[in-house]
């Protein structure tokens, strides 16, 4: 299973920059593969897009950073197993990363 967190952010985001101090080593730590998808950096944008619109159409409902879990994000068959919106401390990420996880065991 090839599960990813996709982290949707923007560069001139505090928040988003603050979260990347421990957010792919707490990723990693779970056994999660990381992408650090910036709103700037449109070839990968353009690549991870299809599963941002999936899971927020309009985008209105987005948090800063949004980071959504899914399996296979490379492939048409990708599947989003849940997500954590906005920043949070570090533990508080990891217990929200978990409980995704837990989700879908």
């Amino acid at each position: 299973m090839d599960r990813t967190v996709i982290k949707f952010s923007s560069e001139d985001c505090g928040i988003c920059h603050k979260m990347a101090f421990f957010d792919q080593k707490v990723a990693e730590e779970l056994g999660l593969k990381f992408v650090d998808c910036k709103m700037q950096d449109t070839a990968t944008y353009r690549k991870y897009r299809k599963i941002l619109l999936t899971q927020y159409p309009d985008k209105a409902d987005m948090g800063w950073p949004t980071y959504i879990v899914c399996d296979s994000p490379d492939s048409d068959e990708f599947r989003i197993l849940g997500e954590v919106k906005g920043g949070h401390p570090k533990g508080e990420f990891r217990n929200r990363l978990q409980a995704v996880l837990a989700e879908t065991n």
